[in-house]
């Protein structure tokens, strides 16, 4: 089946531009303020959606997205509102909606059930932070049944070895993760993250397309990194710059900066 996501940054680089990637948090500040949220930052210029449901023992995510999950599951959210988020935004808006999840909500909701259900509600896949594919057999059959995406994270730290695992399990993009550490803003990138993609890029034949997609996330905050990343990369990840817009500003907080974001992507090289 055809990656809607793998679609999604060839067409905005069919554009000139590279993909923007922006991720917020189900639930926060409300269910349906965080669904409204998603259809804006779509609107507002990002070509990918990353929704991140709530979870209450994160390893990856920073103090400005553990302050908004916590407040979303304060409020009362619960793991099949994943569902309903989904199903609600892409029916208002047509980008790839991902689901970044952390492992034991799908294990205890049962693997099959959540690629069912995510399909089903019109969702384009999940990225895993915190499974690897040689741990993953059953997400890795469920998804080529269902046809839904599977994101696995690269690191600066990955063996030759497992970038050859990462990439021939990886459908969409490649998480490439710019620098170790959680989530958050930063005044400066990690050069570790260039040389990082083209080790991936070297691995495109192992690719199930024999393209290697490598969107990079972790401390872009402002266009200028979306611009500097996009050098190099194919896409460009934003999480906290865009949560604390929403928290700060609204709606119109979030839009101002999704389009802020937005004016990165014109590609200048790559």
């Amino acid at each position: 089946m055809t990656s809607r996501v793998a679609a999604a940054i060839d067409a905005a680089h069919a554009g000139g531009r590279g993909a923007l990637i922006g991720y917020l948090p189900i639930g926060f500040p409300d269910l349906q303020a965080s669904i409204d949220a998603a259809v804006t930052l779509a609107e507002s210029g990002a070509d990918v959606l990353e929704l991140g449901p709530p979870y209450s023992d994160p390893v990856m995510d920073g103090t400005v997205i553990q302050e908004a999950t916590q407040a979303a599951l304060a409020g009362g959210f619960r793991l099949r509102d994943t569902f309903t988020a989904v199903r609600e935004i892409t029916r208002r808006v047509d980008i790839p909606v991902l689901v970044m999840t952390y492992w034991n909500p799908v294990l205890q909701y049962g693997v099959d059930r959540y690629a069912d259900d995510l399909a089903a509600a019109g969702g384009a896949g999940l990225i895993t932070p915190d499974v690897t594919p040689e741990a993953a057999p059953e997400w890795i059959a469920a998804s080529e049944r269902t046809g839904l995406d599977r994101v696995f994270l690269a690191a600066p730290t990955s063996t030759d070895e497992r970038l050859d695992l990462i990439v021939a399990n990886s459908t969409g993009f490649v998480y490439t993760v710019s620098t170790m550490g959680i989530t958050g803003e930063r005044e400066q990138l990690d050069a570790a993250a260039r040389t990082l993609v083209a080790r991936l890029r070297d691995r495109g034949s192992a690719s199930p397309d024999g393209i290697v997609r490598a969107c990079v996330g972790i401390g872009i905050s402002n266009p200028a990194h979306v611009a500097g990343v996009l050098e190099y990369a194919d896409g460009a990840i934003v999480g906290t710059a865009l949560v604390r817009a929403l928290r700060d500003g609204g709606q119109d907080g979030l839009a101002a900066t999704a389009r802020a974001l937005a004016s990165g992507t014109a590609r200048t090289s790559n």
